[in-house]
């Protein structure tokens, strides 16, 4: 018996350092190498002068805010997220221009999300060097958080997590990244060199996971593919993403494309009825207060929920929207929802796909 849907929850990039950082009960060392900013607490005094005092320190909980219900009422879940931070206390900093770093005693505040898997393959994972990231990975192995992306060798960074949802039931998640969201291409884990597991969104990476899947796959596991690529800002899907998720699903039988870079979520296509968001935007950032982007609404954040067949069939997508207030996942106001609807109703189109209200936020429909 194949048994009911699985539950995932995906969301997009988590940042927890920097400013976030500074506000939770051990903050790590504020300095920063950035051409605008040299402090860490400068992000924290931007959010408080848009939105109001931080009584600091929080509690480590304190950032999920609301989604911390989410969760528990849409139990049981599994879920991933993209730690686009690295947590350590090394001072090794890449001279990339934006480095982000959680004190390794804040960790608590990320097993207070409970993820059940980690992404790493990102463009800032190694921002503090391969110190940083071994320290990272040292973290979640304590947490007893798997981790997938990134490791101290290419076998490892390319390895798949493979995770038991529930008696019967397994989730295979496996993660890169691309040089087009910003990761350099010495971050490429080699044999012996700890880095990233860096592709080139093509024909030989299809081929590649498609043998991987092979030797891992059972009856009834669900596949993510989660991938970081593409620049920060702009709605545009570029042809080469659409047919490598394409092909991801037709070659490599993969259930979900979850794809993040994007700071603000982006379109959703349904592709033989398998999931694919391009881009699923930030899910906790310290940009409160930063000019310059304010068109795209990175403030606004989206939880997605998506309920898969055994068979890889995409059964349902719900999504949450939050918002980033006071470095914690709000509630938006009403004039947020409807923004966000109309903007994703209109980005899905394109692909087949309706962005539609429901009592706790939207849902998609799209052709079969």
């Amino acid at each position: 018996m194949i048994g009911p849907p699985l539950r995932i929850f995906l969301c997009g990039d988590v940042m927890t350092g920097r400013g976030v950082d500074q506000v939770l009960p051990h903050p790590g060392d504020p300095q920063l190498y950035e051409r605008y900013m040299d402090s860490a607490l400068g992000y924290v005094a931007l959010a408080e002068r848009a939105n109001g005092p931080i009584h600091r320190p929080v509690d480590p909980a304190y950032v999920w805010g609301e989604a911390l219900g989410e969760w528990e009422r849409r139990a049981p879940l599994f879920k991933i997220l993209n730690l686009e931070t690295s947590v350590t206390v090394s001072d090794d900093f890449e001279p990339k221009g934006v480095n982000y770093r959680m004190n390794p005693q804040n960790a608590a505040s990320l097993a207070a999300a409970s993820p059940d898997c980690c992404v790493l393959a990102n463009n800032h994972v190694l921002d503090w060097g391969a110190d940083g990231l071994a320290e990272t990975l040292d973290v979640l192995q304590h947490l007893r958080i798997p981790a997938v992306g990134a490791g101290r060798s290419a076998a490892e960074a390319e390895a798949a997590a493979i995770l038991d949802a529930r008696p019967g039931a397994r989730i295979i998640v496996a993660a890169s990244c691309t040089e087009t969201s910003g990761v350099p291409d010495r971050w490429a884990a080699g044999p012996a060199r700890p880095g990233v597991n860096l592709i080139e969104a093509g024909a030989a990476a299809v081929e590649r996971l498609a043998r991987t899947l092979e030797t891992l796959r059972r009856p009834g596991d669900v596949v993510v593919a989660s991938i970081h690529w593409g620049p920060n800002w702009g709605y545009e899907v570029p042809a080469a993403h659409r047919r490598f998720a394409h092909a991801l699903i037709e070659r490599a039988d993969v259930s979900i494309v979850h794809g993040h870079s994007s700071h603000h979520p982006m379109a959703i296509e349904v592709h033989e009825g398998r999931l694919i968001l391009y881009g699923c935007g930030d899910f906790l950032n310290d940009y409160e207060g930063i000019s310059g982007y304010e068109a795209f609404r990175s403030d606004l954040a989206l939880m997605y929920f998506a309920e898969v067949e055994r068979d890889g069939a995409l059964a349902r997508l719900e999504m949450v929207p939050l918002q980033i207030r006071k470095m914690r996942l709000s509630r938006p106001a009403s004039s947020d929802l409807e923004w966000l609807q109309q903007r994703l109703d209109h980005e899905c189109r394109r692909f087949g796909g309706r962005i539609g209200r429901t009592a706790e936020g939207f849902a998609l429909s799209w052709r079969s």
